[in-house]
């Protein structure tokens, strides 16, 4: 398939995917990090509903988290009408929603690899650092982070191919308004639904498998690339 039988709404649903999904991958990245070291590293009461919450975008229907967004940051909702009457910052059947919903859809994939990678880490060490004087941000900087940075690719490639697939939540939330809010699972949905669609639907498709596997291989290269350098240190 050639790329230029794309048509320009096609090219507008893949660049829209795409955007969503880096926006929603880069902005979860620091609070899943930040939730990643807590659930590993923590000691409190309530620790396991934390975990619990964390995880509950993967149990509820997609329809539910998108509707909850919609009640939580729509226009009347108490955050979303906050936000716009005092910061101008609308969510609700813009593109900046569709990526806080995939964000969030996403969010409990990346904690999960994150906090893995963080439990598998040698405490010793970082023990270690702590009795030469180092604080414990500087330990994170220079010894756990280096050493969990193949779980941060992986979470962060899951929640990036979590977020290009995303379709429950985000079509609850902002609708499926073509050039806005319409991603490519939403293309490939409305395709489905008129006659004659099939040829756009296979396109968009192939495109999604292809973008995939892009993203896949990719973190398997740059997970390589780091453990092989912290081999060499």
């Amino acid at each position: 398939m050639s790329w230029s039988m794309l048509t320009p709404e096609e090219w507008t649903a893949v660049r829209l995917s795409l955007r969503v999904a880096s926006v929603a991958t880069i902005s979860a990245l620091p609070l899943g990090i930040a939730i990643a070291l807590l659930l590993a590293r923590g000691r409190f009461w309530g620790k396991s509903l934390v975990d619990g919450f964390v995880l509950l975008p993967l149990i509820l229907p997609p329809v539910v988290t998108g509707y909850l967004l919609l009640i939580l940051f729509g226009r009347r909702g108490p955050v979303g009408s906050f936000l716009a009457e005092h910061l101008g910052i609308v969510f609700s059947f813009r593109w900046t929603g569709a990526a806080l919903a995939c964000g969030i859809m996403g969010f409990p994939l990346m904690v999960r690899a994150i906090r893995l990678s963080i439990e598998a880490v040698d405490p010793r060490l970082e023990q270690a650092a702590a009795t030469l004087g180092a604080n414990r941000a500087w330990t994170f900087l220079t010894i756990t982070l280096p050493l969990i940075a193949p779980g941060i690719i992986t979470g962060m490639i899951l929640c990036f191919a979590k977020a290009m697939g995303e379709f429950g939540a985000t079509i609850t939330f902002v609708s499926n308004i073509p050039g806005e809010t319409q991603t490519l699972p939403s293309a490939i949905y409305t395709f489905t639904q008129v006659p004659g669609g099939e040829v756009g639907a296979l396109r968009l498709t192939i495109v999604a498998i292809l973008i995939a596997m892009a993203a896949l291989l990719a973190s398997e290269v740059l997970a390589r690339r780091t453990n092989r350098h912290l081999d060499i240190e």
